[in-house]
């Protein structure tokens, strides 16, 4: 038969609709982050795809399945670079979406088969643990970093803040998973309900448990810092101004340190001694250091920096930080040779900035120890318990998200610093150009209110001190670790399963009649 020119079958019409079901179902938990923060749709977000995925014909449509949520959910929880990256962002997103499909592949494996009680609660266990290595390989810098955690999105929780304390963002992201996966059994295998329900018993007693016996940090003393937020200001020179006249207006407030966002300082001040100048006196009259963000053609090395620079009354006092993890294309193009196309399309990086190559923990006059991040670098757990581990006792973020003002990435920025103190039991600071700005306290709670995108203006926070080590500070990624080997043994288990499986004998030879020739069968 000849299918007409321009038509399709209805195979075909319910694979495009499929797919299409599979990219939307994917985007869906991206409505758990800001700007909605919907933190508790993330707990039911991945049923759509998860059922889908789950009634796929094949491991090979389970894995296009898995490919195609893992586009929809990159690009919703990425949407906001589109004006940088332009059509890139597709091929990003098509390029990241692969590490789903094998994800794809696990959730058919485990959750398509029969209603066995032991086999859901191997389904429990495993699937999240898939998920989680998926998080893990993304949060690669290279890759663009840990941007959109699924468990980042529980960061106004405090059940949830608390098991970051205990296993990072990365346990809470097991949690979220698992209790996903356990909804979607109770709804597609009946006789396993009792199980799964019992499970979901399991997650929230423990959550509540960590919560009420996880150690709490002591308190230790306050210091007042001071946000400057100039707001969205092109001309370098006038932004200076304005975050001067800001600095200059906290006179009589008693603050202990004052910090402006990234990219404060556009020139590097060794070459502009009259703008260190300017600082130091700002500093003088306040009586409190200032942490500024250079971002500029260093004197002493070549190339750009972007660098967290503490200036104190007499000038810069030599403690520096140069960033170590930059954003890609925005801030430098992977294998520009290649992709130096990119450029031309979007709004990538028409050069490079450098790298720096270590932690710095800086020292303030009061003998507070702050521990700075540039931009997206407070977006990975591992940099901030360094840090920590290092004698910090408040992390400072320097941001600006102007390119993306009207979007949901400054929401999304700002919680971050919420996970990073939860995990380390240390206060942070979220100081931006042009907003969100916020602060939190040592359990992740936050402090005073956000400073919008809208505002041109400075704040003064109390900020607790605490001492003390959280457990995820003194073990680090256990939850990873405990995923991968809960897949190394899940992988061991199938594969000796498939070898003890008795190979098909060799087919019956056809019965032949009485001529000899082979026999027909009745119809």
């Amino acid at each position: 038969m000849r299918i007409p020119v321009g038509r399709h079958t209805p195979r075909q019409s319910d694979a495009r609709w499929r797919g299409a079901a599979a990219v939307l179902a994917g985007a869906l938990p991206s409505l758990a982050f800001p700007a909605p923060s919907l933190w508790w749709f993330a707990y039911v977000a991945l049923v759509p795809w998860l059922l889908l995925v789950r009634s796929a014909g094949s491991a090979r449509r389970a894995a296009l399945d898995g490919w195609l949520g893992g586009v929809g959910f990159m690009l919703a929880v990425h949407h906001w670079l589109l004006p940088s990256l332009n059509v890139f962002i597709v091929v990003l997103a098509g390029l990241l979406g692969l590490l789903w499909a094998p994800w794809g592949i696990l959730v058919r494996a485990t959750l398509g088969c029969g209603p066995s009680v032991p086999r859901a609660l191997t389904a429990v266990a495993v699937v999240p643990s898939g998920w989680l290595v998926v998080e893990l390989v993304r949060s690669w810098q290279g890759l663009g970093g840990p941007w959109g955690l699924l468990g980042a999105s529980q960061w106004e929780v405090a059940p949830a803040l608390r098991l970051m304390s205990v296993g990072g963002v990365w346990l809470v992201s097991l949690l979220v998973v698992a209790v996903n996966t356990a909804v979607v059994l109770c709804v597609a295998l009946p006789p396993v309900r009792i199980a799964m329900v019992s499970v979901l018993v399991v997650c929230a007693l423990t959550t509540g448990a960590v919560w009420m016996w996880a150690p709490h940090m002591e308190r230790d003393g306050r210091i007042r810092v001071a946000v400057v937020q100039p707001g969205v200001i092109e001309n370098g020179d006038v932004r200076f101004a304005r975050s001067e006249a800001l600095t200059r207006a906290l006179a009589g407030q008693h603050v202990d340190l004052v910090v402006w966002g990234e990219s404060s300082v556009g020139q590097d001040l060794a070459a502009r001694p009259d703008l260190a100048a300017r600082i130091a006196a700002l500093s003088k009259d306040l009586g409190a250091d200032i942490l500024v963000n250079v971002d500029a053609r260093r004197s002493d090395k070549p190339g750009i920096f972007k660098s967290s620079v503490l200036v104190g009354p007499r000038g810069p006092t030599g403690q520096r930080y140069d960033k170590m993890r930059l954003v890609p294309f925005g801030e430098y193009v992977p294998a520009r040779s290649l992709l130096g196309w990119a450029t031309s399309v979007g709004k990538a990086a028409g050069e490079d900035r450098q790298r720096g190559t270590t932690p710095v923990v800086m020292t303030l006059p009061d003998a507070v120890r702050v521990g700075p991040l540039v931009c997206f670098e407070s977006a990975f757990p591992d940099m901030s318990r360094h840090l920590v581990r290092g004698g910090a006792q408040l992390l400072i973020a320097q941001s600006s998200t102007s390119t993306f003002q009207d979007t949901w990435a400054p929401a999304q920025h700002a919680s971050l610093a919420a996970l990073r103190a939860a995990e380390t039991g240390r206060p942070a600071v979220h100081a931006t150009l042009t907003g969100i700005s916020a602060v939190y306290g040592p359990d992740g709670g936050r402090i005073g209110a956000w400073l919008p995108t809208s505002a041109s203006t400075s704040a003064v926070y109390d900020v607790p001190l605490a001492t003390g080590t959280t457990p995820y500070v003194r073990l680090g990624d256990w939850a990873v670790y405990s995923a991968l080997a809960a897949l190394a043994l899940f992988c061991a288990a199938e594969g000796a399963r498939a070898l003890r499986k008795p190979a098909p004998g060799p087919p019956a030879p056809p019965a032949r009649t009485a001529h000899g020739s082979p026999a027909r069968p009745a119809r």
